[in-house]
């Protein structure tokens, strides 16, 4: 099957907006898929390794709870994705505190470094396209960015009957 041929939408002011959020959507989770296969990761172990990586960098600890709630997945389903990550040498358990029945999960380095080459064709095509803009651009398409995934998160909690009332920050 033929590749689809990117075509911006016509220019219809919103709409098209959304529709070009739509496709690089689309494109990023082609090129997860992608990346990861190459490497024998489903997508579901990047966004885990993702989760982790933004937990710990909040200065968070991550145990499997955590991973199963951000994840949406069922206990058996958070077990086997933890399996195949300690597997694959991307993630430790540590057992946690003084109680040691809870256990935390870490990456590795091989994950950073895996990570780390599976990302760098994106990260380098993404910053050639982002240096054609100026910082004040860049700083606007940034509180777009940041408004619309709160948007997205607070659309996600009333699909599923978990929106706050307080609804989505504003950049």
């Amino acid at each position: 099957m033929a590749e689809e041929v990117f075509q911006r939408p016509p220019n219809a002011g919103p709409q098209a907006l959304v529709r070009l959020l739509q496709d690089f959507t689309l494109e990023a989770n082609r090129y997860v898929d992608t990346a990861g296969g190459r490497n024998d990761m489903h997508r579901t172990d990047l966004n885990a390794l993702a989760v982790i990586m933004r937990h710990t960098a909040k200065g968070l600890v991550v145990t499997p709870g955590v991973l199963r709630r951000e994840l949406n997945l069922s206990s058996p389903a958070t077990t086997a994705l933890i399996d195949r990550l300690d597997r694959s040498g991307h993630v430790v358990r540590e057992r946690l505190g003084s109680d040691r029945r809870q256990v935390q999960l870490r990456m590795t380095p091989k994950a950073f470094q895996d990570g780390s080459a599976m990302f760098m064709p994106l990260s380098r095509h993404m910053g050639t396209a982002m240096a054609a803009f100026s910082a004040e651009e860049l700083e606007t398409v940034t509180r777009f960015m940041t408004a619309m995934v709160e948007a997205t998160i607070a659309a996600r909690q009333e699909a599923s009957g978990t929106a706050s009332d307080d609804g989505p920050k504003s950049p």
